[in-house]
């Protein structure tokens, strides 16, 4: 859970400055998800630098799941506004 303004698109910076591919969007119910494929070390340093979070953000934990790697998100990173995907 995250709490602060801008994490979107701090996650997007960090992804695409690890040439990590992907997706952030907010949850309906205020949680951020974040889609992301890259190598294991990719991963690894997006996932620490999302549990750092942006200056005055407040993240609370980071839950990571494997998911199927999608062929749509792997050619960039942005920021997803469509909460029904």
């Amino acid at each position: 859970m995250v709490q602060g303004v801008g994490y979107r698109f701090f996650a997007q910076r960090v992804a695409e400055g690890l040439g990590v591919a992907g997706y952030v969007k907010n949850l309906r119910d205020g949680r951020v998800e974040v889609y992301a494929i890259g190598t294991p070390e990719q991963l690894g340093e997006l996932r620490g630098e999302l549990e750092r979070g942006p200056r005055h953000a407040s993240v609370s934990s980071v839950s990571e799941e494997d998911a199927e790697v999608l062929s749509r998100w792997a050619d960039g990173f942005t920021i997803a506004h469509d909460w029904s995907f």
